[in-house]
């Protein structure tokens, strides 16, 4: 028997049934050929590696994530996870898409990567509809019957528009799902379903959406899944709590963990294996975690050739030092060694291609003291409505507090809010938009990004106005990213060039700058589990309760728009 690639003396993870095996893997190019506990006297192998009771396990498969969350090209993110043991990724790249549409798709698509990258159509550009978020690109259904050919697509990204799935019947969503269930009715449809449950969950089961990946509790799990539901399971769902409900109801079969979102800066600590070692310490069994991260998301996504240490599957893998710490020794990626503990990130042999006006995305203008100045009818307080952020996650609430008015103008600077401005930056409108922000920044500063998803308008929040007009220019001169202002000087920047979104520095480095804007926003008082996420998220207006586009605030449930203040229109 000839192969190219033989291990020996491996604890080999058998998929089907959840235990460790000590056999010996023998691989053919890119697949595996032949498992086996027995000694194979006339094998000639191309190489041996002796796995000395290291523990064998398929190549982790991620199969909801937006590569944009790392702020990085598809060829960077592709080394970095690598290194993280994941092989396999469905990448729903909504973000470019709603910075550059098809073109932006494209530009994603055609780059190369060492790791297998899928795609999920983009189903939410915009995430609600045209009249309540200015995008620069739009997916409709011509683009989605496209889209739909594409040999890399395997799914429906994430249908995140409430009011249209389950109020209007001939919205742009309910639409999108209509094609794609008659074009490919096999094809996984994947949703967005916070905080929803009894009617409306069936509303949206019957929509044809089936899977969802936001923040779970116990009583959700159990509603959802009992209804048929795929749960994907992030970080801030790994609770011990949910996995409790996972292990007493064996639901390991309609659930894969996922990652969702991760920041750059964390990109260098773990990927989606940290988020099976958070399953294992919440009380998931290590065996169980693998499964959950390999051959569940496989099978979601309709895979035939991976997930699994089988013959004829892909030689995907990796060599475990320890199965409860899930220690990663060794990766291969198509039956070649693409990684071994302790090597640093690779950056990409070229340097990610994208076309010269991605760099060039910005087209607003300067923000001026006049910008931020609000006359009122009322003459000595005012009632403004408030975006109220929490410690822990992305959901806000809705608000009001009485603000002093001076000369006839809003005293808002000596309020304790934060003002939060969005500005439509693709040329198209020019519309800026107001809001407050209460629980945001305790010292006098202002942070301003076009990372503000999904729509990437730029969007600044201050307590100062000379802070929030100094954010905005740097971010204006930069062309996109991250900026911290505190007393008029610059604390920290992370320059995302291309659309505003994407970096193409290494890993490493835009983590490093990440990392020091994160770092910042602690320091004037910002208080959340992911400060990134969460102020980047108070412009996404499909995440509870109220959210801030270039159109104004709204109630994400209803979209109704809200005033800035309680009574007067600016």
């Amino acid at each position: 028997m000839k192969v190219d690639l033989a291990i020996v003396n491996a604890q080999v993870f058998n998929t089907f049934s959840k235990r460790f095996e000590k056999k010996n893997v023998f691989i053919v190019k890119d697949k595996f050929y032949y498992i086996t506990a027995d000694e194979i006297d006339n094998c000639q192998a191309a190489e041996v590696v002796d796995a000395k009771n290291q523990y064998l396990i398929p190549g982790l498969m991620d199969i909801h994530m937006h590569i944009e969350s790392s702020m990085t090209s598809p060829s960077i993110f592709s080394e970095a996870v690598l290194t993280h043991g994941v092989t396999t990724v469905i990448a729903d790249a909504h973000e470019i898409a709603n910075v550059f549409g098809m073109e932006g798709l494209e530009a994603f698509f055609s780059q190369p990567s060492a790791m297998d990258i899928f795609y999920a159509i983009p189903s939410s550009v915009p995430s609600t509809t045209p009249e309540l978020e200015t995008t620069g690109g739009f997916i409709g259904v011509e683009e989605v019957k496209q889209l739909l050919e594409h040999p890399k697509v395997m799914a429906l990204g994430e249908a995140m528009n409430f009011n249209g799935i389950v109020n209007e019947p001939d919205s742009l969503i309910r639409q999108i799902l209509r094609a794609v269930q008659a074009e490919r009715p096999l094809m996984p449809l994947e949703g967005h379903v916070p905080r929803v449950s009894g009617l409306e969950l069936s509303m949206f089961l019957y929509a044809g959406i089936t899977a969802d990946h936001t923040h779970q509790s116990p009583e959700s799990i159990y509603e959802k899944i009992t209804n048929g539901m795929f749960l994907e399971f992030q970080k801030k769902s790994i609770t011990t709590e949910n996995m409790r409900v996972i292990v007493e109801n064996d639901f390991y079969e309609y659930m894969a963990i996922i990652t969702d979102d991760v920041m750059a800066d964390d990109l260098l600590e773990g990927h989606l294996d940290a988020n099976v070692r958070l399953a294992i310490l919440s009380g998931m069994p290590a065996e169980k975690a693998i499964y959950c991260a390999t051959y569940t998301p496989a099978r979601r996504m309709g895979f035939q050739d991976r997930g699994a240490i089988v013959p004829g599957f892909k030689a995907d893998f990796l060599l475990l030092n320890d199965v409860e710490s899930f220690e990663i020794g060794a990766v291969y990626k198509d039956g070649k060694l693409v990684y071994t503990q302790g090597d640093g990130i690779k950056y990409p042999a070229a340097k990610p291609n994208f076309p010269e006006h991605f760099y060039h995305s910005l087209h607003c203008r300067a923000l001026t003291t006049e910008d931020l100045r609000f006359k009122v009818k009322v003459s000595e307080k005012a009632v403004v409505n408030v975006i109220k952020i929490s410690e822990v996650g992305t959901f806000t609430e809705h608000v009001q507090q009485e603000v002093r008015v001076a000369d006839g103008f809003l005293d808002w600077e000596s309020s304790g809010l934060a003002l939060i401005v969005v500005m439509e930056r693709y040329g198209k409108t020019g519309g800026i938009a107001y809001g407050f922000v209460d629980k945001a920044l305790y010292e006098k500063g202002a942070v301003a990004t076009t990372w503000a998803h999904d729509h990437h308008n730029l969007m600044v929040m201050g307590t100062s106005l000379e802070d929030i007009i100094a954010a905005q220019k740097q971010l204006l001169d930069m062309q996109g990213g991250y900026v911290v202002v505190q007393g008029g000087d610059v604390q920290a920047v992370c320059p995302l060039p291309v659309g505003g979104i994407i970096s193409d520095a290494p890993i490493q480095e835009l983590g490093a700058q990440l990392m020091e804007v994160r770092q910042a926003m602690s320091r004037l008082g910002y208080r959340n589990s992911n400060e990134i996420m969460s102020f980047s998220t108070l412009s996404l207006p499909v995440s509870p309760v109220i959210k801030i586009t270039d159109k104004g605030m709204m109630n994400v449930r209803s979209h109704m728009m809200i005033p800035l203040i309680e009574g007067e229109q600016l």
